[in-house]
């Protein structure tokens, strides 16, 4: 597998060292546009970053994946929808369901490829504004339970940068009802809600808390200097190493 490369020098920040020895997979579709990012997200927490292909037919030995943005098949029939059926996708949907319960993460496009996918429910549409929206977005965190979400507390505020087109998180009364009561709103924008989204949800987990899908991109925070101006500028990291260091606590 060829190593992705980095830009500069880049410190991973994990101090166990048994995080090195973690490989987190990486989804690339047509029309995938943050998978470098994301790979270096994954690198920078300590992990290994390892390339997935949407036409591979197996996960290899990876112990957990993420789903980066961008515009999966050109978003032709509707973001997210075409992606679904890519043959990887079969074995990320057994693996996130089965007894081990791979931890699956799903960012911007990814988002609306796991409720594609019916890992999540619900569904992305247009932003009500109609408008493509790029911005430093801050979040509430609401369940730092998750796989990808331990490194937070509760009600924790974080900026992370925002872009998106089909942004807006819909679903019918009763589904969301059910995602308050089960506490499986994971984020909600704090201060302005930039796409419409029901309930000002900017993220969401499936029951087991393996798998998360929000709209904002942790992975474009990760390194002070090149991520939002307010705050520390890193505050996507700690979902990375969340999910690190669930794996080292508990499968490892």
């Amino acid at each position: 597998m060829t190593e992705l490369p980095l830009i500069g020098e880049a410190v991973a920040v994990a101090a166990n060292p048994q995080l090195a020895g973690a490989r987190i997979g990486v989804v690339t579709f047509p029309g995938t546009l943050d998978d470098r990012d994301a790979a270096r997200a994954v690198r920078l927490a300590g992990a290994t970053p390892v390339e997935l292909w949407h036409a591979d037919t197996t996960l290899g030995d990876v112990d957990a994946v993420v789903i980066p943005g961008g515009f999966s098949y050109g978003d032709y029939l509707r973001a997210g929808a075409i992606a679904r059926f890519a043959p990887l996708m079969s074995k990320i949907i057994d693996a996130a369901n089965a007894e081990a319960k791979l931890p699956v993460l799903g960012i911007c496009n990814g988002f609306q490829i796991l409720t594609e996918s019916h890992l999540l429910p619900g569904s992305m549409i247009k932003n009500d504004h109609l408008k493509f929206m790029c911005r430093d977005q801050v979040l509430r965190v609401e369940n730092n339970s998750t796989a990808w979400t331990g490194d937070y507390a509760v009600g924790q505020e974080i900026t992370v940068p925002l872009k998106n087109q089909d942004g807006q998180y819909i679903a019918d009364e009763k589904t969301l009802d059910a995602l308050e009561a089960d506490g499986r709103v994971v984020f909600r924008y704090v201060g302005f809600n930039p796409n419409g989204s029901r309930r000002d949800i900017a993220g969401i987990s499936n029951a087991a808390g393996n798998v998360v899908g929000l709209m904002p991109h942790p992975e474009h925070a990760v390194e002070a200097g090149f991520g939002p101006e307010e705050g520390s500028g890193t505050e996507g990291l700690g979902f990375f190493t969340s999910v690190l260091n669930q794996i080292v606590g508990g499968n490892k």
